[in-house]
């Protein structure tokens, strides 16, 4: 452990959040001194106040205990680069436009890999209005379900959440241009619908 690179980070990130010494130690009910001392390289957190401070200074245990945040690179906004993650214990659905690190429920989340070979999962598309109704072909049951479909293009993100027992079927606006539908099933993983999208919407 380099308590030396630690106790740097740690005074960058509370000089981020705007605290003070004494305001990061009463919030840990420890002494500001203590604090100064990790800041100096000295000495670093008790095991038990890890956490805490974690909280505080809104970083990553993991990246405190190594003293570097290692920040991603800078997002330049290609939502067509979207990737998506599911926690495998609450089902919390997040999502990232470039290389980051997500985590949930303690657990380091990896993004979704994609599939184009839809069979089970075909979808219907009806243009009413300036809405499209889309059908999909599948069971809702509390062990196989749809829990989200995602239409991405360009700039815009169109999203639906679905629940077990509810009708796989919803309405989404009419959005022209080569975007992506995709559809997530809590058994069989992610689905893409580009070219497939494409004809569906030309046969309506």
């Amino acid at each position: 452990m380099d308590c030396a690179k630690i106790g740097k980070l740690i005074e960058h990130l509370r000089k981020e959040k705007g605290l003070t010494q004494k305001e990061v130690a009463e919030q840990l009910n420890i002494s500001n001194k203590t604090v100064s001392k990790w800041e100096c390289g000295k000495g670093a957190p008790d095991v038990s106040l890890w956490e805490g401070l974690s909280v505080i200074l809104g970083a990553d245990i993991l990246k405190l205990l190594q003293g570097e945040l290692n920040p991603n690179r800078l997002d330049i906004g290609k939502i067509e680069n979207i990737r998506f993650y599911v926690c495998p214990s609450c089902g919390n659905i997040l999502t990232s436009t470039s290389k980051a690190g997500i985590s949930c429920c303690g657990r380091r989340l990896s993004p979704l890999s994609a599939v184009t070979e839809i069979t089970g999962h075909e979808i219907s598309v009806e243009e009413m209005d300036t809405d499209y109704f889309i059908t999909i072909k599948h069971d809702m049951s509390k062990k196989h379900y749809i829990s989200f479909a995602a239409y991405v293009y360009d700039d815009p993100i169109w999203f639906q959440r679905f629940y077990p027992e509810q009708s796989p079927a919803f309405r989404m606006p009419v959005m022209k241009g080569g975007g992506n539908l995709y559809l997530y099933c809590t058994k069989d993983g992610l689905f893409k619908y580009s070219g497939l999208w494409k004809i569906a919407i030309k046969n309506m």
